[in-house]
């Protein structure tokens, strides 16, 4: 038997080179080719024969509008970041961290769908059905119009969907199945693209909404070609820390919806369970006068949420003092200890500095900046941060405040939380949505006014 032709293929671009080589000569991605068997390919057609279109080209006025109706999940955050609901023929693509809630979030959407009438059909290609019944029992996620079926390969799946016809299919996970006629194992380059480009084929041809589980690499990138996030219409993230309950499910690509838009899960026994209100969640119970505390706003989507940022300021006899963070960013964390320092007066060269955010949330938009500067000067002043108080505002390397994106926004919020007051840049002219507002021109400022008794 000849042996396979094998080509190197890379993962971000998709060029291919005749042997392995250590970076992309067309994207310039370092470790991204992937050795993959190739397919005899067939006979090239040297007569020039153009094959007849299927359908003929009409005016773009002639095309009728698509008016089916979104299939609402019975997930309200999941349907928020869809943008609400499923689109009949669309493809998505849900990716995240080992234990992340991923299987869970998906058993939970196909059972409250089969609930609500439309046939679910959910492919298990790594757990046995067995397993999956069991956590379908303690999610309560059972029902007699979703169909389970455990299959690795991409033919016996596709025989699943024409015998069974469903309006939803789940496939868990697209690296797990493979297409036997495609060299390689399971979860290479040419399996992942070839098995994706037949389940999207066959979603759009039946006009079947479709789910794919999607694993990631250790740098937290999707795994398998970069082709895999073009063939489909959306990609999910769910994002979370194993060790804290929230679970943030996010928008990266949606053909149907908002980019960006993050729907709020909490981990609990039964299942993940939707937070209407997540910033009880990012909200600490720190008791009153405590210093290194403030809270702010952050915008994640089209939603604020209040976030609670924290620092501990001490002395240290190190001659290279530590400056940590905890769900902000260390070299921002960095930048802002030096312009305290320099535009503030604050003295923090001989002092360790600790930050972190509650709850686990992910703080990195400049929105922090003021927050997180006040936290630092509350604890080295040991003077307390006004509980009822939030603050806005990006600091600039020259101790300069800056208006945020959406202010108006996220005072409304605020208001509706029930905070009184707001410190943030003078810039801002909107309403006040009945808070207090403090506004300064520069860090100094802004710590005088945050640090008054």
């Amino acid at each position: 038997m000849p042996k396979p032709r094998t080509l190197a293929r890379c993962r971000e671009c998709a060029h291919s080179e005749p042997r392995w080589v250590g970076r992309c000569p067309q994207c310039e991605a370092w470790g991204s080719m992937v050795v993959e068997a190739v397919a005899a390919s067939g006979h090239a057609r040297a007569d020039g024969a153009i094959a007849p279109p299927a359908r003929p080209a009409r005016p773009i006025t002639a095309v009728a509008v698509d008016t089916n109706a979104r299939a609402a999940t019975g997930v309200a955050e999941l349907d928020r970041v869809l943008g609400g609901g499923l689109v009949p023929g669309s493809v998505t693509l849900v990716g995240g961290e080992p234990g992340a809630g991923k299987s869970t979030l998906l058993l939970q959407a196909a059972a409250a769908l089969a609930r609500s009438g439309r046939s679910v059909l959910y492919v298990s290609a790594e757990e046995s059905p067995g397993q999956v019944r069991l956590r379908a029992e303690r999610l309560g996620a059972l029902s007699d119009r979703l169909l389970l079926a455990g299959e690795t390969e991409v033919p016996a799946v596709l025989g699943l969907v024409a015998a069974h016809a469903p309006d939803v299919l789940v496939v868990d996970s697209i690296q797990t199945v493979r297409d036997p006629e495609v060299p390689g194992t399971a979860g290479g380059v040419s399996q992942v693209r070839e098995c994706a480009a037949a389940i999207v084929r066959v979603a759009k041809e039946r006009d079947m909404a479709t789910l794919l589980v999607g694993h990631v690499t250790k740098d937290g990138q999707l795994a398998g070609p970069r082709v895999l996030e073009h063939l489909v219409d959306a990609v999910l993230e769910v994002e979370g820390d194993r060790h804290h309950a929230l679970r943030l499910v996010r928008a990266v690509k949606n053909r149907f919806g908002a980019v960006g838009e993050v729907g709020c899960f909490e981990m609990t026994g039964t299942g993940l369970v939707p937070i209407d209100d997540a910033g009880r969640l990012f909200v600490g119970e720190a008791p009153a006068g405590t210093s290194g505390v403030a809270v702010t706003l952050a915008l994640e989507g089209r939603r604020p949420l209040a976030c609670e940022v924290q620092a501990l300021v001490s002395a240290t006899a190190l001659a290279n003092p530590r400056r940590v963070a905890s769900g902000l960013d260390a070299q921002r964390l960095a930048v802002l200890v030096a312009v305290l320092e320099r535009r503030a007066a604050l003295a923090l060269g001989s002092c360790d500095v600790f930050a972190s955010s509650v709850g686990g949330v992910r703080l990195a938009e400049p929105a922090v900046d003021l927050a997180l500067c006040l936290a630092i000067a509350s604890s080295r002043r040991d003077a307390a941060v006004p509980r009822t108080l939030v603050v806005l505002g990006e600091v600039g390397l020259a101790g300069e405040l800056r208006l945020v994106a959406q202010t108006e926004r996220r005072l409304a919020e605020a208001a509706r939380l029930g905070f009184g007051g707001a410190l943030l840049p003078a810039a801002y002219d909107g309403p006040a949505h009945g808070l207090r507002l403090q506004r300064a021109r520069d860090l100094s400022a802004a710590l005088e006014a945050g640090l008054r008794n």
